[in-house]
């Protein structure tokens, strides 16, 4: 490689990571070559455009997609990766539709099409996640998969952060999650949620629902006591942040749930321990149970078991 070639090749790479110096019809034209970028890609463009008014949908959406992807910096470029994007999502291909209106989410914010390619692109993910969204795979029509949907969801999340259009994505995220019985990931979502928009409207209800998953759990037998903290810290943390919230009496029933149940793990301890001869240990189980419970069946059976052990 001659001396011009590798100074040729150093600049290109720290300029503009994507172009070479050699001719790549691929390759976009440097945001400096303005003159060049707007001739040729205007040109591309009205090619794309008469595609698209004779009906040649297939070529119009390859060729306004060639434009934008070239000359990203052409007046019409907006307008041609938008137009694409909208040709996609009329033949009902959703995925590169959305794919499209994300490229020209990214690349033209301050276009006049930005908050309608955004409200396209919230409704596409939404609708995904409602299930009306499909695809074909092997001749069947099926639903997105949860991956993709997920994805599509976190999108929206990131190109309109802080929005109503953001907690909602956010929020269906962990629905979905917790709808197909993904704890961990649910618990993380509705998490992410209520840390970054405690203020959202569905941040309540998220932060309740991470308590009823770890209730769930803790039924399962998953890490049973470890779970019945965490659930109790998740309402009362629901609790404190959201008081007057629609499902407070509900949160204060569950966590007084908890507490029985905490209990009587206990007290099944205590008895295992007991029937096993290590009395010392049933002991201090049984304490715990009557200075915790200053009454109710629990509270007597302890009370009876250490007076049985010569307390």
């Amino acid at each position: 490689m001659t001396y011009r070639l590798i100074a040729c090749a150093l600049v290109a790479a720290s300029v503009f990571p994507l172009t070479s110096c050699g001719p790549d019809p691929d390759t976009p034209i440097l945001a400096g070559n303005t003159q060049a970028a707007s001739g040729e890609g205007e040109a591309l463009y009205q090619k794309a455009k008469a595609a698209d008014d004779a009906g040649k949908t297939g070529r119009a959406i390859s060729q306004y997609d060639k434009m934008a992807t070239r000359y990203p910096f052409a007046p019409s470029a907006a307008q041609a990766r938008y137009r694409q994007a909208q040709l996609l999502e009329q033949k009902g291909d959703v995925v590169k539709s959305f794919e499209a209106y994300d490229q020209f989410l990214t690349r033209y914010q301050s276009s006049n099409l930005y908050t309608t390619a955004l409200n396209r692109q919230i409704t596409m993910a939404q609708s995904a996640a409602d299930g009306d969204v499909k695809q074909s795979m092997l001749g069947l029509k099926t639903k997105l998969s949860l991956d993709k949907t997920v994805e599509m969801l976190g999108k929206v999340r990131d190109n309109a952060p802080k929005s109503a259009a953001a907690s909602k994505a956010q929020f269906t995220i962990g629905q979905l999650y917790e709808g197909r019985k993904k704890s961990k990931e649910a618990i993380a979502a509705y998490r992410q949620l209520v840390r970054d928009q405690p203020a959202a409207p569905q941040s309540p209800e998220a932060l309740f629902r991470i308590g009823l998953i770890l209730t769930a759990e803790a039924d399962r037998g998953n890490q049973n006591q470890a779970n019945i903290d965490l659930a109790r810290e998740a309402f009362n943390d629901y609790l404190i942040q959201y008081p007057g919230h629609a499902r407070n009496a509900e949160a204060r029933r569950l966590v007084a749930n908890l507490g029985g149940r905490d209990l009587q793990k206990s007290y099944d301890i205590a008895e295992f321990y007991q029937k096993t001869g290590k009395t010392e240990s049933a002991k201090v189980y049984y304490r715990d149970i009557v200075s915790r419970a200053k009454s109710g069946p629990l509270h007597d059976k302890a009370k009876a078991r250490l007076k049985e052990l010569g307390e």
